[in-house]
């Protein structure tokens, strides 16, 4: 851990040595995710995100961000004899590395890169069947994972509004192979 924080700490050193250009903001927005299986059937449920992002840098910058979000899925057994339901609230801190296209007050973006993601709540609505077939189904969830975005943006003076898509590098329910997969679709203000 203590590597990632250096290596991001010279990133930014460097971004801003350079003169950087240097925004700071407010984002929020919707995203629809899914805990997918190879034992359930599953189908997606909208959530929240909001929080805060820093851009440092030119047409190639920097973009840490901090923000809450809520997440989860809703699943069936293949059968259809099981259901259930499950929510996260999350923190979610991504760094992304992304690429600036046009003129200052109206730009196109594209970005990448690693996450972190605590579950600070999970809800579960698991049907009493689907409780006694897999005992300690909800005790399983990871509560720290990493994950990955990428994605695409657009800057309009200080508007910016971003699609992306988040995955896991693994699967946050381990004893059942799930994982969860995001589309994010968020808006922002940039004030400083």
């Amino acid at each position: 851990m203590k590597k990632y924080v250096l290596s991001l700490a010279v990133l930014m050193a460097v971004a801003i040595d350079a003169k950087a250009q240097f925004s700071l903001g407010i984002k929020g927005g919707v995203n629809y995710s899914t805990l997918s299986s190879s034992n359930f059937n599953s189908s997606s449920v909208a959530g929240y995100e909001a929080g805060l992002f820093a851009r440092i840098g030119g047409a190639l910058y920097l973009q840490p961000e901090a923000y809450l979000s809520s997440s989860g899925g809703s699943f069936t057994s293949n059968d259809n004899s099981y259901s259930g339901k499950v929510t996260f609230t999350n923190l979610n801190i991504p760094v992304l590395v992304g690429l600036r296209f046009g003129p200052k007050n109206l730009n196109l973006r594209a970005m990448a890169g690693p996450m972190y993601i605590s579950a600070l709540s999970t809800n579960e609505s698991i049907s009493t069947a689907f409780s006694s077939a897999y005992a300690n189904f909800g005790d399983a969830y990871k509560k720290n994972q990493l994950g990955y975005q990428v994605g695409g943006g657009v800057d309009l003076g200080p508007i910016t509004a971003d699609l992306r898509y988040q995955g896991n590098f693994g699967d946050i329910n381990s004893n059942y192979s799930q994982q969860q997969h995001i589309w994010a679709l968020s808006v922002g203000l940039k004030f400083l």
